[in-house]
C-alpha cells in the first residue's frame, strides 16, 4: 500500500517535471524565420508591450491590466489557430495544446504568487508572454505556408 502511493506521488512529480522541462524547452527552441511580428500587428495583440512594461518600474501596480491584456491575446491566438486553414488536422498540434496548458497554469501561478514573491508573479508573467509569442508564430507560420 505505502509503496503504491510512493510510486504514484513519484511518478506524479516526474510527470510535472517532463511537463516543465518540455514546456521550457519548446519556449526556448527558436525557427529559422519568425513570424511573430506579422500575426502581432495584424491582430493588434498586446504582448510585446507587455514584455516591455515588465522590464519598467512599477509594473506590478498594474499586474490586472497586464494578465487582461495577455488574456486578450490567449483568445485571439487561440481562435486564429482552432480557425484558421492549416495543415494540421484537426487544428491546433500537440506542442500547442501543452503551451496552452502552460499559459494557463502560469496564469493561475501568476495571481498566486503575487502575493509572496513579485518576482514569481513577473517570471509567469513573461512565460506566458513567450507562449503567445510562440503561438504567434506558429500562426505566421501557417499563414506562410498555405500563401506559398
Amino acid at each position: 500500500m505505502i509503496s503504491s502511493i510512493f510510486i504514484l506521488v513519484f511518478s506524479g512529480i516526474l510527470f510535472v517535471y517532463w511537463f516543465r522541462y518540455t514546456c521550457l524547452l519548446m519556449l526556448r527552441s527558436k525557427t529559422p524565420e519568425d513570424y511573430a511580428a506579422r500575426v502581432v500587428e495584424a491582430n493588434q495583440l498586446s504582448y510585446p508591450s507587455v514584455e516591455l512594461r515588465l522590464g519598467e518600474d512599477g509594473w506590478d501596480q498594474e499586474l490586472g491590466q497586464l494578465l487582461y491584456s495577455l488574456k486578450r491575446d490567449y483568445r485571439v491566438l487561440s481562435y486564429l489557430l482552432k480557425h484558421a486553414a492549416s495543415v494540421e488536422v484537426g487544428g491546433s498540434t500537440l506542442e500547442q495544446r501543452m503551451l496552452m496548458i502552460d499559459f494557463k497554469i502560469m496564469q493561475w501561478w501568476c495571481k498566486l504568487s503575487q502575493y509572496f514573491s513579485p518576482s514569481l508573479s513577473r517570471a509567469a508573467v513573461q512565460e506566458m508572454a513567450q507562449v503567445l509569442h510562440n503561438l504567434a508564430n506558429a500562426m505566421g507560420e501557417r499563414v506562410a505556408s498555405t500563401a506559398e
